[in-house]
């Protein structure tokens, strides 16, 4: 009699999952590094995505080598200038598609990703091209306010998605509850205001699953009117972390004319008519799976340019919409990938830090209860940090 198959357990209850999240953590965030030390004024978004997306396909390349284990890009490198909020990566074959030259002073969001048997490791930041010779200038004014509020909002959201015992009066019996979205909303909104910025109106952050970036919980930032989240992180939950802020009190997006070329395979059905459409979505579906994936990595880029319009409207894929803020206002964006523990935060990825040494600006956060917040240790319970840090500080450390 033939042996059953052990079901595999895909949870964090098994380390070879945290250990596979971790692997495609080090590669996002090499190759992260390795894009932003690429962007300089004259260089284009295509060709930062193109070099991100090479260097991705090389790491992959190097690791569980032999191993019959799905592996790739979980999402393609994007880039997105100053309002554009949506990820952005060209398809070279459209001649609608800009190439977006870069130019100096431009304050760049990157993302991109990789992924391990489905386990995917997504991250992204937020850059100010520099001026030739400039590197090393402090960024002050607008620009500035603009990093920071981004920073200490993200900071900020991570503490709130803290499990409850290890939130401050926990360790003294006291019932300690998840913050609700709307208090959620209030303190990063709050943080945002303190730089003369707002949140991006309906930023998402979802909690991952395998082969799964938006799975059933979700929390939404500065949600419009028909839109709410649903559920709250909890121990045992890997959560994609998504940040955005715009400079200003809008924070109000519009779609713009630009043609959208991110797409992603939603897991409905629908019987597709042409022939063309057939074989691009049985490629979507081989190379992508249910991860988002640029229409230049199609193999037939002229059945690519039908296929994809009857996939979409048949609901079979989802196309990344280009969104602008709506004034014209630069916009920024951080995303983190994060496990949750009875311990804390187990980061998987992470933006890099930002120095505060060379982001200047004459405004600050002055609201008690967030500096409390913020002093608050991500990894590891309170009663195990001794000496009280202040909360600029504390929100550097927990980068590291």
């Amino acid at each position: 009699m033939a042996e059953e198959k052990k079901e595999i357990d895909y949870t964090l209850a098994n380390p070879d999952t945290l250990t596979k999240y971790k692997t495609a953590a080090e590669i996002s965030n090499k190759v992260l590094n390795a894009v932003v030390e690429l962007v300089k004024e004259g260089t284009t978004v295509l060709g930062l995505c193109e070099e991100g997306d090479k260097l991705l396909e090389d790491e992959i390349s190097k690791v569980f080598k032999g191993k019959d284990i799905k592996k790739g890009i979980s999402f393609p490198t994007t880039v997105s200038p100053d309002e554009i909020i949506t990820p952005i990566t060209p398809n070279p074959h459209d001649t609608n598609t800009p190439k977006w030259e870069i130019k100096a002073g431009q304050v760049l969001k990157i993302q991109l990703g990789a992924h391990i048997d489905g386990f995917a490791a997504i991250v992204g930041s937020t850059v100010v091209v520099p001026a030739v010779d400039a590197a090393e200038a402090e960024i002050t004014g607008d620009t500035a306010d603009l990093l920071l509020a981004t920073h200490y909002v993200n900071q900020a959201f991570l503490r709130l998605i803290l499990p409850p015992s290890l939130h401050p009066g926990a360790e003294e019996g006291k019932e300690v509850k998840p913050p609700t979205q709307t208090k959620i909303n209030s303190v990063l909104s709050t943080i945002a205001k303190s730089y003369g910025c707002s949140l991006v109106e309906n930023t998402t952050s979802y909690q991952f699953e395998r082969n799964e970036i938006e799975a059933k919980k979700k929390i939404i930032l500065a949600p419009a009117e028909h839109m709410k989240g649903e559920g709250h992180p909890e121990i045992g939950d890997v959560w994609g972390v998504e940040v955005a802020v715009a400079l200003g009190e809008s924070g109000k997006l519009k779609v713009s004319d630009n043609k959208p070329t991110l797409f992603r395979n939603t897991g409905t059905t629908f019987q597709l008519k042409r022939p063309t459409s057939r074989q691009v979505f049985s490629e979507v579906k081989t190379k992508f799976g249910q991860f988002p994936f640029s229409s230049r990595h199609l193999s037939d880029q002229k059945a690519a340019s039908f296929g994809l319009i009857e996939c979409t409207r048949g609901n079979l894929l989802r196309q990344y919409e280009i969104l602008v803020e709506k004034e014209g206002k630069p916009t920024s964006k951080d995303f983190s990938v994060v496990a949750i523990t009875k311990k804390g935060l187990s980061i998987i990825t992470a933006p890099p830090a930002i120095d505060l040494e060379k982001v200047k600006s004459d405004k600050k956060i002055t609201d008690e209860e967030i500096l409390k917040l913020l002093e608050i240790p991500i990894g590891a319970p309170k009663k195990a940090n001794k000496k009280k840090k202040k909360a600029g500080a504390a929100a550097d450390a927990a980068d590291e």
